[in-house]
């Protein structure tokens, strides 16, 4: 693989273009009522460069080379149209989780938060850093549990507005902030965090090695680094138009380059420099319900009436009245054309991560808890 040529930096450009799409909308309650405070002619202009990448391109076609060079103007156009859904759908902690007998959905979310910040033995006093940080839940949610000062870092200004909306709102500004920029070239001096977390977020890089890199970089001597990593599992096969359909499906659905098996994210955490102390795959369990079971449409496995609700918009028929409501609203001019082919891409992406997890072909949460060497 070649070596990546990183984008240039311009925050100037994108504090420009946030303003001009979102407004003032990042202050808003969030989901879909966010949607309808963008700037149209902005919202195309996000929507046409991040599907330029994406239309016509099949499985055995897609120009992986040419969405790693341009990663960062395609995760941040790829947050500028999907976070208001993601919100809508999932709250404000963009990630997967185990679930146990009886625990509700977002009982659930924080545990997942919860068990990450307890194998990196988090505690009050450390400066850490969060990779990645979407909106601020985990950030929020480990603040309190741990009482740790979080930095997150976002290359979306949109989602960092957010996230410091809602660390005001619950208090917490003192101990969270949050930095615009890259995780392939972070402006962070080298020594400076006790701990660096980074939930769901780094498959987002081009290069694992290369944003395992710039993170043994920030961290001190001794310090830990926590993962939950999406990967191809060993069984993955490139050369079955299976297996490539429903990777492509993944990353064309949640503004991912190109995922990489298990064994790569193992060689390349080990390459940055890291001394690897866990390495597990949290979705190959015995769990009461899978990992994926939101998405599946099986409201059965709700545990409350409140879960209820909160699956049935995830679900095949949840997202088929939402997708029907935003295309009526596109049509008559309340939401921003290209709001709903961003809602079936997150359908697609769906239904690819569900057969990804039944299939044993994709995991959400290989967990990796690594070391910096303290000499």
């Amino acid at each position: 693989m070649a070596p990546i040529a990183l984008e240039p930096e311009d925050h100037s450009r994108d504090a420009a273009f946030n303003k001009a799409m979102h407004g003032k909308s990042a202050a808003s309650k969030g989901g879909l009522a966010s949607m309808f405070n963008k700037d149209r002619s902005a919202h195309k202009a996000a929507s046409e460069d991040y599907w330029r990448h994406w239309d016509d391109k099949l499985a055995g076609t897609e120009t992986e080379e040419a969405r790693r060079a341009e990663y960062a103007t395609l995760t941040r156009h790829y947050y500028n149209l999907a976070t208001d859904l993601y919100e809508y759908g999932w709250g404000s902690c963009f990630h997967f989780c185990r679930f146990a007998y009886g625990e509700g959905f977002y009982q659930a979310i924080a545990r997942h938060e919860h068990y990450l910040a307890h194998m990196m033995q988090m505690r009050e006093g450390m400066r850490v850093l969060d990779v990645g940080c979407g909106v601020g839940g985990p950030a929020r949610e480990i603040a309190k549990f741990t009482g740790a000062k979080i930095v997150g870092l976002n290359n979306n200004d949109y989602q960092i507005e957010r996230a410091t909306h809602y660390a005001a709102k619950e208090g917490l500004s003192s101990q969270l902030s949050f930095t615009k920029g890259d995780f392939m070239q972070m402006s962070f001096p080298s020594e400076s965090f006790d701990a660096v977390y980074a939930i769901e977020a780094t498959v987002h890089a081009p290069s694992l090695e290369g944003v395992y890199s710039q993170i043994y970089r920030v961290l001190k001597p001794g310090g830990v680094f926590g993962v939950y990593e999406w990967l191809m599992t060993e069984a993955y096969n490139n050369e079955d138009p299976h297996h490539r359909e429903i990777r492509l499906g993944i990353e064309q659905g949640d503004g991912i380059s190109n995922m990489v098996k298990i064994s790569e994210g193992l060689k390349a955490i080990r390459a940055a420099g890291f001394n690897l102390e866990v390495a597990q795959d949290l979705a190959d369990s015995s769990d009461a319900r899978p990992w994926y079971y939101p998405l599946d449409g099986d409201l059965t496995m709700a545990s409350s009436l409140g879960d209820l609700v909160t699956i049935a918009r995830m679900t095949r028929v949840g997202r088929f009245i939402a997708h029907g409501a935003v295309g009526w609203l596109e049509r008559f001019g309340l939401a921003p054309k290209g709001t709903r082919k961003t809602a079936d891409s997150l359908g697609l992406a769906a239904d690819c991560l569900v057969a990804g997890g039944k299939e044993n072909l994709f995991t959400p949460m290989y967990l990796m808890i690594a070391r910096k060497p303290a000499a």
